[in-house]
């Protein structure tokens, strides 16, 4: 049986940021992935958002490594030539009502160490922004977007360089924590073969399926394996050429951040994610939705034509709060709390988990390497 320092499940892109900063340390590291490529996941269906670290309350594991993570994250990016924007956002207020939030959000981000916020007037936003419709704002400079494909390659590469290994085609089977390490069992999806190898410390970066793959390793304690909830997000595009040149936020809404206008890197538009609570992972995204999305939209910018939005994709966010319930943190536990030396798991990693996937690679490194 091959024994191996550092083996992790799901080549997300936490997973290769863990693979990485691992190798950087003189592991040898696995990461087993039951996907034939990279980031087939969470990692490659979202807003490719660099968040400045706003909106989390301030303490939380998100606030930390957001900041952290934002500014590792430009550094990373700029050194190794993976395309980005610091283009900024606009939070806006639709409603005089909803200007007491941009006040809450911006003392969020003060205390979390975010303190290039600016407060804008309609009139100021308007100047930014000309089909704008708002009665307040807040500009962050600090936000961005990036190719999170290009991340994906650039840390592979890096983890690659440094010796690691990334096993396609392998889903994990089941486990065994036990006194000379933990016992992996995998099967090749393709030829159905079946391998076991040992690890000295095992990182569960299998985002949807962390709970699931925690579940399926013997001795660890089913009472450290929280419950998970499924929010879809819908996105849709918008035809024509987009008039803004920001991310336009509105303010954020039940278990996610409203239905926001994001740019990628060739300046297409595109809208969501919307929050729709699912039971089992389906990516379909209904064209109905769009009814929804228009209202939403047009609360900011009422010059959205009619029938132009187009279905684009959706991702799913696995959370750990449900409807109604107050976001949940990171939950990146390790042999502190569970008692299996070398494990970690990574629970609920979802926005900002692609801005804040560098510091969380340290962070979970550090839990089971000598520092």
């Amino acid at each position: 049986m091959d024994r191996i320092d550092c083996v992790i499940s799901g080549a997300g892109v936490i997973g290769l940021a863990v693979a990485r900063e691992m190798a950087n340390r003189g592991f040898d590291t696995l990461v087993l992935e039951s996907e034939n490529m990279i980031g087939t996941g969470t990692s490659s269906r979202n807003s490719e958002v660099i968040h400045a670290g706003i909106y989390y309350p301030s303490g939380s594991l998100k606030a930390r490594l957001c900041v952290e993570g934002r500014a590792a994250l430009y550094a990373y990016a700029d050194e190794h030539g993976v395309p980005f924007s610091r283009c900024g956002k606009l939070i806006v207020a639709c409603h005089k009502d909803q200007q007491a939030k941009l006040d809450i959000i911006a003392g969020h981000a003060a205390a979390c160490g975010v303190h290039d916020l600016r407060q804008l007037s309609a009139v100021e936003a308007k100047a930014m922004e000309p089909e704008l419709a708002c009665t307040a704002a807040l500009f962050s400079p600090s936000t961005g977007i990036i190719d999170s494909h290009g991340l994906m390659l650039a840390l592979q590469g890096d983890a690659e360089l440094k010796g690691a290994t990334v096993a396609f085609n392998t889903r994990l089977l089941s486990g065994e924590a036990g006194g000379e390490g933990i016992v992996l069992r995998t099967t090749d999806t393709q030829t159905g073969r079946s391998y076991e190898l040992i690890a000295d410390r095992f990182i569960n970066a299998g985002g949807l399926f962390a709970q699931q793959i925690a579940a399926s390793i013997e001795g660890m304690p089913s009472a450290h394996i929280p419950k998970q909830y499924l929010a879809k997000g819908n996105y849709f595009s918008a035809l024509g050429k987009t008039p803004f040149s920001h991310l336009i936020y509105p303010v954020p809404e039940d278990g996610g951040l409203g239905v926001h206008l994001t740019l990628d890197l060739h300046g297409r538009m595109r809208f969501g994610p919307d929050v729709e609570w699912i039971e089992t992972v389906d990516y379909t995204v209904d064209p109905r939705r769009a009814k929804r999305f228009y209202a939403a939209i047009r609360a900011y910018w009422p010059a959205l034509p009619d029938e132009s939005l187009q279905p684009a994709y959706s991702g799913i966010r696995p959370k750990l709060s449900g409807p109604g319930e107050p976001a949940a943190d990171f939950l990146i536990q390790g042999p502190k709390t569970h008692g299996i030396p070398g494990m970690v798991n990574l629970f609920g990693i979802e926005s900002p988990g692609l801005t804040s996937c560098l510091a969380i690679a340290k962070y979970t490194a550090d839990m089971v390497t000598p520092h």
